[in-house]
């Protein structure tokens, strides 16, 4: 027993000091017994998320017999905040769609030339509709005047711009000899879904690929409106729009050309074979003035009125009257005094029938 004990004071002496700290003093039997205080656990190094806190009220009372050493302070960050590297990127904002690429008309048809505003597509069932449509609401002549378009015409961008030219070129000057200028256009259709002078089943009309416009009439600054198509109109007035429409537009229909065109003029950018051009339009003389139903009273200072002497065609005149007269006694000579007729009255005139009877024949002939 001597000799166990010193070996073992020999083994404790060699242990070193830190060993000798962390072990607790013991004896053999409190292993038996299962007494030996328990060592404590090494620091366990915790993850970039802490442990929750434990509540106020499971908080132990006493401090442990060990302190743990504190985290480093990346690993103390609450989970409400966390680094760059777990941050996740930023959704993109959607990208705006671009804005859609003016057309070259467009860019020319500024607001210096025509009230025109871009309106969208027009795609309708067999093929009505078109594309880079405008709404041309008015025309501004080169001093800043606006010729209004009455109502608004929905029309493809080249075709207003035809217009627009053609009331500032031709138009404006013509009308400034006329009132004081034009102040108006009178549009009787522009775009419409329809077939030709709106025939059920007939091919698609210009009208209703916004390819059209039908012009009734120009207003004046003085109030007055000329009618394209009233032949009381001075018929060189007409001719000259005539002949400056024919020269702009591909297709030209006015009075004259069919039934459906004969209140309004027909004017439209239809694309033909070898640049073809129909012009249809009838400059018609102005109506003859109608002449009074009654005449007019003669003025009383008016000079008595002159009597043609009797010629001597009267003077021939009197023997056929008496011949009349002749025969009428003849008629009467077979009736009696009372009335009634002769026996020789009775009979009948034969050389008479044989004279009408050819007569008759030749009025039937001539009747069929």
């Amino acid at each position: 027993m001597v000799t166990a004990a010193a070996l073992l004071l020999c083994l404790g002496m060699q242990a070193g000091p830190a060993e000798a700290a962390r072990r607790a003093p013991s004896f053999p039997w409190d292993d038996l017994f299962g007494t030996r205080p328990q060592r404590p656990h090494k620091a366990v190094r915790r993850s970039a998320v802490p442990l929750p806190k434990p509540r106020p009220a499971q908080a132990p009372t006493h401090a442990p017999a060990a302190t743990e050493p504190e985290p480093p302070a990346a690993e103390t960050q609450s989970p409400a905040a966390p680094t760059e590297a777990a941050r996740p990127a930023e959704t993109a904002k959607p990208a705006e769609p671009a804005a859609p690429q003016l057309s070259a008309c467009r860019q020319a048809l500024t607001e210096e030339i025509a009230v025109a505003p871009s309106i969208p597509d027009i795609h309708g069932a067999g093929g009505c509709g078109g594309e880079d449509l405008v709404r041309l609401e008015a025309i501004v002549l080169a001093d800043k005047r606006k010729v209004a378009v009455k109502p608004a015409a929905i029309l493809r961008c080249k075709m207003a711009a035809a217009v627009a030219d053609w009331v500032r070129t031709d138009i404006a000057p013509l009308a400034q000899s006329l009132g004081g200028g034009i102040s108006n256009l009178d549009n009787f259709d522009s775009f419409e879904c329809r077939g030709r002078n709106r025939v059920a089943g007939a091919q698609l009309s210009e009208h209703g690929r916004a390819n059209a416009l039908d012009v009734r009439a120009l207003g004046l600054a003085n109030g007055k409106s000329i009618s394209l198509t009233d032949r009381s109109v001075p018929r060189d007035l007409r001719e000259t729009v005539l002949h400056s429409v024919c020269a702009r537009f591909s297709t030209v229909l006015g009075p004259g050309s069919d039934w459906y065109h004969e209140d309004h003029i027909h004017l439209d950018l239809i694309e033909r074979r070898n640049n073809y051009r129909i012009c249809q339009w009838n400059v018609d003389d102005p109506l003859p003035q109608v002449a009074p139903l009654l005449p007019a009273e003669r003025p009383e200072e008016a000079p008595p009125r002159e009597v043609a002497a009797k010629s001597d065609a009267s003077k021939t005149d009197a023997p056929r009257i008496d011949q009349g007269k002749a025969d009428h006694g003849k008629s009467d000579a077979g009736k009696k005094p009372d009335g009634t007729k002769s026996d020789d009255a009775a009979a009948p005139d034969r050389s008479a029938e044989t004279k009408t009877q050819p007569t008759k024949k030749r009025r039937q002939s001539r009747r069929f």
